[in-house]
């Protein structure tokens, strides 16, 4: 091997050398800017404006990646959290969500009221019902007079249920009249003034006061003549 030669592998291997160098070098500085961001995790930023008191979907939402050092601990990530949710202030079109943007949607709306009535625990309410559902009132009143018929009617349609107590022994040395069961369970609905008044009459003064559950998107319209039910008039 000439000079030439030797020169060439010399400039060869110093070019190896220098490249290894160069990769360590980059190896270097993106180890220590991973280290310095951390691993990433899942946030959502909103895809538009949100207005105050507005019921959240998931829509509203995108799922984006950030390094988790750069979250604040009230980001919010999983969207499961928003559910029965509503922003309490205008929510602006690429924010990330923020445990403290929203609130739970009020339990009455404007115009209601929460009415508690006790319902029979075997026949009205029989575990079905909890929470969120919605409901038809039935109630069984005697006839008016002696020798009229009783009468089964449909005092509330469409009635939001709030809260569903624990089952409760009632006062057996009461006077129920004969018609109250002995156990039953307190049941809060959200009610316009009329309605309460409705279920808190039947309430007093039916024989049973009975829960009909509606199916999610049901049709809760009844007739007028729907209302009231008589053996007698049933063909």
């Amino acid at each position: 091997m000439n000079s030439r030669q030797r020169r060439g592998v010399i400039l060869l291997l110093l070019s190896v050398v220098c490249a290894i160098g160069a990769f360590a070098g980059v190896l270097s500085v993106m180890n220590d800017a991973k280290s310095k961001v951390g691993p990433e995790v899942t946030a959502y930023q909103l895809r538009t404006d949100v207005q105050p008191y507005t019921p959240l979907a998931t829509s509203q939402f995108e799922k984006i990646k950030m390094p988790k050092r750069w979250l604040s601990p009230n980001a919010v990530t999983d969207l499961a959290h928003i559910q029965g949710k509503t922003a309490v202030t205008t929510l602006r079109q690429g924010s990330l969500l923020q445990s403290d943007m929203i609130v739970d949607q009020p339990a009455l709306r404007p115009g209601q009221q929460e009415v508690a009535i006790m319902v029979d625990a075997a026949t009205g309410v029989a575990g079905k019902i909890t929470p969120g559902s919605t409901v038809n009132v039935y109630a069984t009143f005697p006839g008016r007079h002696e020798g009229d018929p009783a009468q089964s009617k449909i005092i509330v349609t469409d009635a939001r249920v709030l809260d569903v107590g624990r089952i409760a022994a009632l006062d057996p040395n009461a006077d129920y009249r004969d018609r109250k069961p002995s156990e039953a369970v307190p049941i809060t609905f959200a009610l316009d003034a009329t309605d309460a008044q409705r279920v808190t009459y039947a309430e007093s003064f039916a024989q049973r006061v009975r829960l009909a559950l509606v199916a999610p998107g049901g049709d809760t319209d009844v007739s007028a003549k729907d209302r009231t039910y008589e053996l007698a008039n049933d063909k």
